[in-house]
């Protein structure tokens, strides 16, 4: 089969990958319809992760072709939808304790293997496959499928931080960040009653997304400026409940500045060399939650409101490749000429 192989930093190759086959009677194969190319391929892209021969991929939809003896919650022939655990590529079993509290990046029995399985590619093993994936309700229309996709991670993502941030009614959402995830977060905070949401971008084509996704606001002024603007929007209080999706030590204070006292900040972003003075935490008297994404959790919900076309998360890609181009993606993706990219078969 053919999948994506990151050599080294910059170096992306597709090429010849053996099949895979069952290996754990919890496994499942699937034979993948579409995969994309995640924010956090970035990281080994650009260096800031190792990469050395590293097969990609962790967000996919597909057809399942075979499983394994233990397998229950899935059959040859339905159409599923993954969930990685986004941010650390972990896999949960869905069954313990921890799990059934809604935190399924925190698996007690939670399984690193992306960087062994990836998902960019034609064909995967997908191990824990009953805690891992979800079956649709039936064979989708083809244009359901990159919102499917979207619900593998991003959207999952995206979710998980508004609801960490208590979006809700009467409530005003700032989200900082306006990638793939932090557009997700504005469609989830819309979704979950926000009464305003206040987008901070300064890209054109990603503000009108913004605002077909909900957000009522937006705001391109950074850092200080950024945290200004968001209190002269709120009375000079700060937002109810504030997203951040991006990861850098501007955006995180940026984030905690904009979150009015008692307010909620939900993080999503993966902030490496992030530094957060203890003594600016402890005075901004707010309430935090985040890190990686039990996307496992939301996952049967959002899938049902994609197959009722009562959202359209799928917009959020902004081009479509095939497998084979997949080098052109992540170049796309690192130079900011793409949101996020899809790669199809």
């Amino acid at each position: 089969m053919r999948g994506v192989v990151m050599y080294t930093a910059g170096d992306v190759r597709v090429e010849e990958r053996e099949d895979p086959r069952i290996v754990e009677p919890t496994d499942a194969i699937v034979k993948l319809t579409a995969t994309c190319i995640c924010g956090s391929d970035l990281w080994p892209y650009r260096g800031l992760e190792p990469a050395d021969h590293q097969v990609m991929g962790h967000e996919y939809v597909g057809v399942v072709e075979e499983v394994g003896s233990e397998v229950k919650n899935v059959k040859p022939g339905d159409f599923v939808v993954g969930s990685f655990v986004v941010g650390s590529f972990v896999i949960s079993d869905n069954t313990c304790e921890i799990c059934q509290a809604g935190f399924q990046s925190k698996c007690v029995h939670a399984e690193f293997v992306a960087q062994t399985i990836g998902t960019q590619a034609e064909k995967a093993r997908i191990p824990h496959a009953d805690g891992t994936l979800v079956a649709t309700p039936g064979q989708p229309d083809p244009e359901l499928i990159p919102s499917l996709l979207a619900a593998s991670d991003v959207l999952g993502t995206g979710w998980y931080a508004a609801a960490a941030a208590e979006a809700g009614p009467g409530k005003t959402v700032a989200v900082v960040g306006d990638g793939a995830v932090g557009l997700m977060a504005i469609l989830a905070a819309k979704q979950l009653g926000a009464e305003r949401i206040i987008a901070m971008s300064r890209h054109p084509e990603r503000q009108k997304l913004a605002r077909y996704y909900g957000a009522t606001d937006i705001v391109e002024e950074r850092g200080d400026e950024g945290v200004a603007k968001i209190k002269e929007l709120t009375n000079g209080l700060g937002a109810h409940s504030v997203v951040e999706a991006v990861g850098t030590q501007e955006s995180f204070m940026q984030a905690i500045g904009a979150t009015r006292g008692g307010g909620h900040l939900g993080y999503v972003g993966v902030n490496y060399d992030v530094t957060i003075p203890g003594i600016e935490l402890f005075f901004a008297g707010i309430h935090t939650l985040g890190g990686p994404a039990p996307v496992r959790r939301f996952l049967p919900e959002l899938i049902q409101l994609i197959w009722d076309r009562k959202i359209d998360p799928g917009k959020v890609f902004d081009l479509t490749l095939p497998l084979e181009q997949a080098p052109e993606g992540y170049k796309a993706m690192d130079e900011r000429r793409a949101t996020k990219v899809i790669l199809t078969f």
